[in-house]
């Protein structure tokens, strides 16, 4: 049976969109895996799901590209945003969000970010904003749950930390029991940082919708920056709203590549 599907991305961050609303998709993390596979499947960073929701407009299920499947991504939201148009509100696991097709792309009001130990989550209690751990030379960087974990180290040249290699060393280090999406950020001016994002499950990605939220959220409670701020990215750039206690606002563009579809006999459950 063919199962059509739309490519797109934000930022060069690129996802495989499935339109379930209609039609069932059966996905398993075995599934999405393969689809997600640049060599033997279609390729991209994450897998959505969109199926119907009785709590929102839609419902967006997420898939890493390593099969796992996680709770909130903000440049696909901004895709699923641009795809739908209008304003939307979208359900996933990590709460619902509301779009709204804007000049320019799509913003998002990514909800609130929570700064708890337990609510990241780490393995045990210490101060999130300042944390006393270090990987090398990388040291003290502070965490935060926008939907989904991350922890942000601010350094004096993002491009010069050998992220390749110790992303992945600190996405699983037990300290993060769910593992971590991990950042490394510089402050380029008073409301500007420059990011680059290891991404849980999925590794070195052009953008991270959700990691621009985190560094942007944690340079304004250091008072290293103030909002609204502009956050850098391989990818490109994206607008990040944000003041104490309220909610995140994420603005940036997202774009259509292609249409297609593949069998589900070749992408077996």
């Amino acid at each position: 049976m063919p199962i059509a599907f739309r490519k797109m991305h934000g930022l060069g961050n690129d996802f495989i969109v499935i339109d379930a609303r209609t039609v069932p998709v059966a996905m398993s993390a075995a599934r999405a895996a393969a689809l997600a596979d640049r060599r033997t499947g279609i390729g991209c960073d994450q897998l959505i799901v969109l199926e119907p929701s009785e709590a929102a407009d839609v419902r967006m299920r997420i898939f890493n590209a390593d099969g796992s499947e996680v709770e909130a991504c903000g440049n696909a939201t901004r895709a699923v945003g641009l795809l739908l148009g209008g304003a939307q509100r979208i359900e996933t696991l990590g709460g619902t969000l509301a779009s709204e097709a804007v000049e320019g792309g799509v913003s998002v009001d990514m909800g609130r970010a929570r700064f708890g130990w337990s609510e990241i989550p780490l393995a045990y209690a210490m101060d999130t904003l300042a944390m006393p751990v270090g990987w090398e030379d990388l040291e003290n960087p502070a965490a935060v749950n926008v939907g989904n974990p991350h922890v942000v180290f601010f350094v004096a040249d993002a491009d010069a930390i050998d992220l390749a290699r110790l992303g992945p060393v600190i996405e699983t280090d037990p300290l993060f029991p769910e593992k971590v999406n991990v950042g490394v950020a510089s402050v380029m001016g008073p409301n500007q940082i420059k990011l680059r994002v290891w991404e849980r499950g999925v590794g070195l990605t052009r953008a991270c919708g959700t990691g621009a939220c985190a560094a942007a959220v944690l340079a304004i409670r250091r008072r290293l920056v103030t909002g609204p701020v502009r956050v850098d990215l391989p990818g490109g750039p994206l607008e990040i709203a944000w003041t104490e206690g309220g909610s995140i606002r994420m603005t940036g563009p997202a774009a259509h590549s292609f249409s297609g579809s593949f069998d589900a006999d070749d992408y077996p459950l």
